[in-house]
């Protein structure tokens, strides 16, 4: 067992964000693991751009509103404690509500084979982050 050295915040790249956005490594695993965790902080209105992870992602939600919005259209709407599941290949994209800050945990794997774990496309245009969100129902969680 050991401690991992902490590395400096990172600051969102604006080839993959809009917006302010600021990340803490928690977890970039060494083979055989290939777990990766961030803890990631939008300010309000920041969003990542289009992207799609091979392996799929999940986002916790630890503070503020997340929005998570796909290619169909659908803007979902996720608040503190809430997960939302990216399936591999998946095109999103997620961030902050206009008015708030908003922190998750982002967990993904690494590729066995070394292609790239993301993929990043183009910005996400206002009129699709400011679509109608949408809640997922409670009752159908469990």
């Amino acid at each position: 067992m050991e401690f991992l050295p902490q590395q400096p915040t990172g600051r969102g790249p604006a080839e993959w964000f809009t917006g302010d956005v600021w990340w803490d490594v928690l977890a970039a695993g060494a083979e055989p693991s290939r777990l990766r965790a961030n803890l990631v902080r939008f300010a309000p209105g920041a969003r990542t751009h289009w992207h799609t992870h091979a392996l799929g992602q999940t986002l916790h939600v630890v503070s503020g509103t997340a929005l998570v919005g796909t290619r169909d259209g659908t803007v979902l709407e996720a608040h503190p404690g809430e997960s939302v599941v990216c399936p591999p290949g998946e095109t999103h994209w997620h961030g902050a509500v206009p008015d708030r800050f908003m922190a998750h945990l982002a967990l993904w794997e690494a590729t066995a084979d070394g292609t790239p774990e993301t993929v990043w496309a183009e910005p996400v245009t206002p009129e699709q982050y400011g679509a109608p969100r949408h809640r997922s129902d409670p009752a159908a969680r469990h």
